[in-house]
């Protein structure tokens, strides 16, 4: 059983960054591809990011491409997601998940566990 806890999220004027992170405890945390996913009120959850579990390939949503960059760092059992050049439509709840197996989805089905989310609120 993995549990995540994302931290990070707050309130950022437009053209502005924040930095998300997400703790991993109770499972081998390199064994995991890890993604960001977002809710916005009325939507559904999107894909956001991915990570694979070395770290060495990254996959984005074309919406947050070249603003957005997910890392992870195996020694700190921890993943972030670094948000710049932030934008009103980027509000939602942040989700951070965890991913054991090997298909590479984007659908937030595939993952098998989730953090509580983080708000990140982006208004002027």
């Amino acid at each position: 059983q993995v549990q995540l806890v994302e931290s990070g999220g707050g309130l950022v004027q437009p053209g502005g960054s924040l930095r998300l992170s997400c703790a991993a405890s109770g499972g081998t945390f390199r064994s995991y591809a890890m993604g960001w996913f977002r809710q916005a009120p009325g939507k559904e959850r999107e894909f956001v990011a991915r990570i694979s579990r070395n770290g060495g390939r990254t996959y984005y949503a074309d919406s947050v491409k070249g603003r957005f960059t997910i890392a992870r760092d195996n020694a700190k059992n921890t993943v972030y997601l670094q948000m710049n050049s932030l934008k009103p439509e980027d509000t939602a709840v942040y989700y951070c998940s965890a991913d054991g197996s090997y298909s590479g989805s984007y659908n937030p089905s595939q993952y098998d566990y989730w953090g509580q989310g983080t708000q990140v609120t982006v208004s002027s």
